[in-house]
């Protein structure tokens, strides 16, 4: 595993934040966790998803209308992810453990795994964002380039053009893509460690379900060609909906990268600065892109202290931006989704072009 530290004696921009934030918390009488709120969209959500499954599978109704609700069922699921699983699996859904690990779960009926989740996200991805070598997260080689230090094929000259029709097939990828954690226990670079039996249960458990509910139970109910087409557009609208929320937050332009090599490296910056240069907030004024993203796109808070719920990040966002200031660190944002995304266009176009020298892939 490439080894990377950060400069860490001090964090001085750190301590200065986190007691700001803290002082809020402790002045609101707030806890840190999820409330009503959360609470409420994970009453609404995970009933629409399991009702337009059933709807799906039992009323008939024009194909137009079987079409859009598979696209809408897609969003709905990505929207859990979101909300529900995301903070559940960083232990800010609730106070309570038990009800974190249990909510995490919807992680696996989404066709993933929660334990290597948490150790590609929470661990991997939090700690070394946007870091070439470690980052699973932008390492979509060799199809597509997303930062200067991996290296360029001419296929990357269209990676701006055909990247949004990959990343509608994401959450297919990472369904398969956890096998290869699995069977070679390592995510990336990165050792998995401990797995215990528990933790091999619920993996076989997650995916026989998968491939029941979202396979075998639809083509025994509709029949294997009605059941292709809604199987692509469900998991396509969930894909593109999953890849371009992360696209947004860390590969656009402004937001920083760097790269691990076969020698230890120290970032200079302490780690929270590292997070800030490293990712981006959108639409943070959307009341409605926010809540059906959880939140994530305030990227920053969230990377930030991703123990605290996405409830909070708006609030907060006000201490994180002035200390910023104050600390004279760019806080990447766009005010806008549209913006975000011509931004990532633009940044995956330029990551397309020949580089003046070649790049040698990290060792």
């Amino acid at each position: 595993m490439h080894k990377v530290t950060f400069n860490n004696k001090s964090k001085v921009f750190f301590n200065a934040l986190k007691a700001s934030v803290d002082q809020y918390f402790e002045d609101n009488k707030i806890r840190k966790t999820g409330n009503w709120k959360l609470y409420l969209k994970s009453l609404i959500l995970l009933p629409l998803a399991t009702g337009l499954y059933f709807l799906l599978l039992f009323v008939p109704m024009h194909w137009a209308l079987a079409v859009t609700l598979c696209a809408i069922l897609g969003v709905a699921m990505a929207s859990i992810g979101f909300n529900v699983m995301h903070d559940a699996c960083h232990g800010s859904f609730s106070t309570r453990s038990w009800v974190n690990e249990t909510f995490g779960l919807t992680n696996n009926f989404l066709g993933g795994n929660a334990f290597l989740w948490k150790l590609k996200h929470n661990i991997v991805h939090h700690t070394y964002t946007n870091i070439d070598g470690i980052d699973d997260d932008i390492n979509n080689m060799p199809f597509m380039r997303e930062c200067s230090t991996q290296p360029w094929k001419p296929m990357h000259k269209y990676q701006s053009y055909y990247m949004f029709i990959l990343y509608g097939f994401t959450s297919v990828f990472m369904f398969f893509m956890d096998y290869v954690k699995y069977f070679s226990r390592k995510v990336y670079t990165t050792p998995i460690n401990k797995m215990d039996r528990k933790e091999h249960i619920i993996f076989w458990i997650g995916k026989l379900f998968f491939i029941a509910v979202y396979i075998v139970v639809p083509i025994l109910m509709v029949g294997w060609l009605k059941w292709f087409i809604g199987f692509v557009i469900v998991q396509f609208s969930l894909g593109l909906t999953l890849a371009l929320v992360f696209q947004l937050a860390h590969v656009v332009e402004h937001a920083e990268f760097d790269a691990a090599g076969i020698e230890p490296k120290k970032i200079e910056n302490e780690w929270a600065i590292h997070q800030v240069k490293t990712t981006a907030n959108f639409a943070s004024r959307n009341k409605i892109v926010t809540w059906m993203v959880g939140g994530l796109n305030y990227q920053i808070e969230h990377h930030l202290f991703p123990r605290i719920s996405h409830i909070h990040y708006p609030a907060i966002s006000k201490i994180v931006q002035e200390t910023c200031e104050k600390f004279d660190l760019r806080y990447n944002y766009f005010p806008t989704t549209r913006s975000a995304i011509a931004s990532h266009f633009r940044f995956m176009k330029e990551m397309g072009q020949r580089p003046m020298q070649p790049v040698l892939a990290h060792q």
